[in-house]
């Protein structure tokens, strides 16, 4: 076991992520261990990201501290190399195959020290950590590099950078470079720190092929305040991007004696798919899980296109098919398998074996007695929670099964619900049948997941992609057929050129369409592409090469997962002789990183599976929330004053039965007041009722032309629950919402832009982006920062999330949990309405008339808006649109 530390000794953190630095310390000698400088390096050329990531740090105390360096990489990235300079002194990482570390590992576990440096810590990213100490003013550098293929998921490429220095550091930089020959069509920046004085140190600089963004905040700009030392700088920062793309047979670019293929052509009609929808209904799904299940199979089913078939199987301890057959998904079929979804329960056991080999009898009937379209793409989405305990239990024995059943006529895609699923079963089982898996995390945005993953395999364009090279000019080329190809995606095949290469490369990529096939032809001119990547000095020069044997090991390992033993061995030989030679990390090597003599020198990183068990389960148990209403009036016999007592109402989930907020005071299920009335009732004294508060009006409308003067909005009756809030065409913008009366506040309010293409949709629980087909999932009150092309999104503490735009009006959304709490709307730059503004809100920036003050009370007039006449009445309303509490005000107060 590790010694204790000494007792003045201080135990210093430092985390970073690719772009991230985290000092932790846990004495009272507060920055003991001080990063005076952090530089991060990002190098993104034709989609390969090398990232060099440099702290240096200096031991300020008088005695000596041990720094630990702790950072985050992205799990498909592999690491490169490390080291520390240590009184100029450098001590390496040397990556090694695994065995041969294994003596130094297991030796230092015996020791009890720490030896596995890379473990993973959540949805995407792993963690890398160093410990060393560091005697008083000796100044120690870290480096570390990593390596990765961004891959395009639902049309971008996502680099995701984490920054938390929890202290003030002198020198902070990061820059990320991209280079895409292909051209640069859209590049977004998404921030969860970004203060407006931060916002200042983040630059951004883009033409056709380069972009360039800087983060490099100042000492104040990091500061939280002037009587606060720690930073403000703690979050992630996201980078996403596209590239121009047209109907053709991609891009063909060759650097350094090596050619990478990439393939996404834009203007192909979807093919008509089929698909069966497997959802496990055990016990182990009950609750939350099943809830999220429902919501994402409701949205999933609103996607279907009417050429689709689908059909939905259920499974516990026995199977149930919706339909005895596969049905079209016309709006009747639809609403139906909404209803169906929506009522499924959760109980009983996990029978995977027969619900699939049932799913697969359907599809083979529906084929063999041709009811499915020609040309249709047909294939299984697998959902389920935990391990097989019911009928055939043994994975090995299912796997063949199922593979035997499909025949490699069908595609099967499988998601794992949280962590008890075991993740290496499903793996094989999708790779077995030419479909892929995906972790689902238990979490808020859970059916959000479910949602993205069922539309990145929800809209196949081609069916049977083969890329083709001449023999006489390219050898060692990487996979170069696909099942598949799904929009939003993109093929990659690399290679090497041949050293009497013609000076063009040409290249035929086939592929098959509902009713024909399609040939793409392209050429390269070799001396012109390899020129084109010589010149830049901000791109990684020999990427093309490294990219073509990341992509090689990263195929040969999956392959390894559904090889038979024989292969197996073939397919770990050439991925380990690769991993060696280009000095990967692998989880077929490992990196035995040295220290200064005396101190531990055994700690070896090695990589983390997706199937492993360094993930964490924490938040996964189910708990009760109380919901406290307000003060009620109680009449009381014998009294002539009313009593007020405050209670606490609780109902019961059908389907957690425990206490929930889910129900409403209003709703049904079985209550359980009665028994908690006695203890939370409190009986006050027989006085009459305060004054009613001032309340939030559901909307402040600045009022139009110069008037600083302020509309206050309540809606007292509605022709509907769904509302019109705002229309404009001429800016591209809609706000939608859902009131309800009894509660008198929205349940949701939705903001949609036509250019560019974003949806916003806000309820009490979170914020919902949605761009394209992505959809992300954002708190009230957590910092957002989003920089796209002619939109800024940004949220702040108090849960205020403005929209704004050089020449739009700005909408702003909040969470208002001050008196009247519930969802509030608020507007900015009224002027810039058009004249076709629209809606029940957007009618009073459209030739409003005044009418003269009432002769009796000049408090109240008329106003006239689109021909409709409305009372409005001098009042005091609580302003919400700078936070809570809120402040009086006096404005000019209407009801819809």
């Amino acid at each position: 076991m590790k010694p204790p530390a000494p007792a003045h000794a201080c135990a210093i953190v430092l985390v970073l992520l690719p772009l991230l630095a985290v000092l932790q310390t846990t004495c009272a000698q507060k920055n003991a261990i001080d990063i005076y400088s952090l530089t991060v390096d990002s190098r993104v050329s034709s989609r390969f990201a090398h990232t060099v990531i440099t702290s240096r740090v200096v031991n300020r105390a008088d005695s000596m501290q041990e720094a630990t360096f702790q950072m985050e990489l992205p799990k498909k990235a592999f690491i490169t190399n490390f080291s520390m300079i240590i009184d100029g002194v450098m001590y390496p990482g040397n990556i090694k195959q695994k065995d041969a570390a294994q003596k130094q590992y297991s030796a230092a576990v015996a020791r009890g020290e720490s030896a596995g440096l890379v473990k993973a810590t959540g949805r995407k990213m792993e963690q890398f950590q160093v410990s060393v100490s560091v005697a008083p003013s000796a100044k120690v550098t870290f480096e570390l590099v990593y390596e990765e293929l961004l891959k395009r998921r639902l049309g971008v490429y996502e680099l995701l950078l984490k920054v938390q220095p929890r202290q003030l550091v002198k020198h902070l930089q990061m820059d990320i470079h991209i280079f895409e020959p292909q051209g640069i069509s859209f590049l977004e920046t998404e921030s969860t720190f970004m203060t407006n004085e931060l916002a200042d140190a983040l630059t951004i600089s883009q033409n056709q092929t380069k972009a360039h963004i800087r983060f490099k905040p100042t000492l104040s700009q990091q500061q939280k305040s002037a009587e606060q030392q720690d930073t403000v700088v703690d979050g992630n920062l996201i980078i996403r991007y596209d590239v121009n793309r047209t109907l053709s047979g991609g891009s063909i670019q060759i650097e350094n004696g090596y050619f990478v293929h990439y393939f996404a052509p834009e203007g192909l009609s979807m093919i008509p798919k089929n698909v069966i929808f497997v959802i496990d209904t055990s016990g182990s799904m009950m609750g939350k899980k099943i809830r999220q299940t429902r919501e994402a199979l409701i949205k999933i089913l609103e996607d279907l296109r009417p050429e689709d078939h689908f059909n939905l199987i259920s499974f516990s301890r026995e199977a149930t098919q919706w339909k005895p057959s596969l049905v079209p998904a016309s709006t009747q079929n639809v609403e139906e398998a909404k209803k169906y979804a929506n009522s499924i329960k959760a109980q009983g056991g996990t029978n995977i074996n027969d619900a699939m080999l049932m799913a697969v009898q359907l599809l083979d009937t529906a084929t063999r007695e041709e009811q499915l379209p020609s040309g249709s793409v047909s294939l299984f989405l697998l959902l389920t929670d935990g391990d097989p305990t019911v009928g055939e239990t043994n994975p090995t024995k299912i796997q063949k099964n199922v593979q035997e059943a499909i025949g490699g006529q069908y595609s099967l895609f499988c998601l794992g619900f949280g962590f008890d699923v075991s993740y290496a079963f499903l793996e094989k089982l999708a790779l077995d049948n030419g479909g892929l898996a995906r972790r689902i995390y238990e979490d808020s945005d859970s059916a959000l997941q479910l949602q993205d993953f069922y539309q990145e395999v929800a809209n196949p364009l081609l069916t049977a992609v083969t890329f083709e090279y001449p023999s006489n000019a390219v050898e060692e080329v990487t996979q170069d057929n696909f099942r598949l190809f799904f929009k939003g995606s993109e093929m990659v095949v690399a290679g090497k050129l041949r050293a009497q290469s013609p000076e063009v490369l040409s290249a035929i990529v086939s592929g098959q369409l509902p009713m024909e096939n399609i040939t793409f032809q392209m050429e390269s001119q070799v001396a012109k592409q390899e020129e084109e990547f010589q010149k830049p000095k901000y791109i990684f020069h020999g990427f093309m090469e490294r990219l073509w044997a990341y992509l090689t090991i990263h195929q040969l390992l999956e392959r390894m997962v559904s090889a038979s033993d024989a292969d197996k061995q073939a397919l770990e030989t050439q991925a380990l002789g690769l991993s060696l030679n280009y000095s990967f990390v692998t989880p077929l090597t490992s990196m035995v990183v040295t220290k200064p003599e005396g101190q531990e020198q055994s700690q070896v990183a090695e990589k983390p599976m997706e199937n492993g068990v360094n993930f964490s389960k924490a938040g996964v148990s189910l708990y009760a929330r109380v919901h406290d209403l307000p003060s009620k009036t109680v009449g009381t016999p014998g009294l002539n004053a009313p009593v007020l007592y405050r209670y606490t109402s609780r109902k019961l989930d059908p389907d957690l039965r425990i206490p929930s907020r889910k129900a409403s005071s209003s709703s049904g299920g079985p209550t359980i007041l009665d028994d908690y009335l006695d203890e939370t009732m409190e009986e006050t004294s027989p006085t009459a009722p305060p004054p009613a508060p001032i309340q939030a009006p559901t909307v402040i409308l600045p009022l139009p032309g110069q008037s600083t003067d302020q509309l206050c909005v309540d809606i007292k009756r509605t022709p509907g629950p769904l509302l019109l809030l705002l229309s404009d065409p001429d800016q591209g913008l809609e706000v939608t919402g859902e009131y309800k009366m009894e509660k008198a506040q929205f349940s949701w309010i939705e903001v949609t832009f036509k250019n560019p293409q974003l949806q916003v949709h806000v309820s009490p629980e979170h914020v919902v982006v949605t761009r394209g087909r992505r959809s992300s999932e954002y708190k009230w009150k957590e910092t957002l920062f989003v920089v796209m092309p002619g939109l800024t999104m940004t949220m702040d503490k108090a849960g205020l999330l403005l929209l704004s735009s050089p020449d739009k009006v700005t909408i702003g959304l909040l969470s208002w949990d001050g008196l009247g709490e519930g969802l509030r709307l608020l507007l900015r730059d009224t002027d810039r309405f058009s004249s076709h503004v629209d809606g029940i809100l957007g009618r009073f920036y459209q030739g409003v008339l005044w009418g003269p003050p009432d002769t009796t009370d000049d408090s109240k007039r008329t106003l006239r808006a689109r021909g409709f006449d409305f009372d409005a009445t001098r009042e005091l309303k609580l302003d919400y649109q700078e936070g809570t509490p809120g402040t009086e005000i006096s404005c000019w107060s209407v009801a819809l």
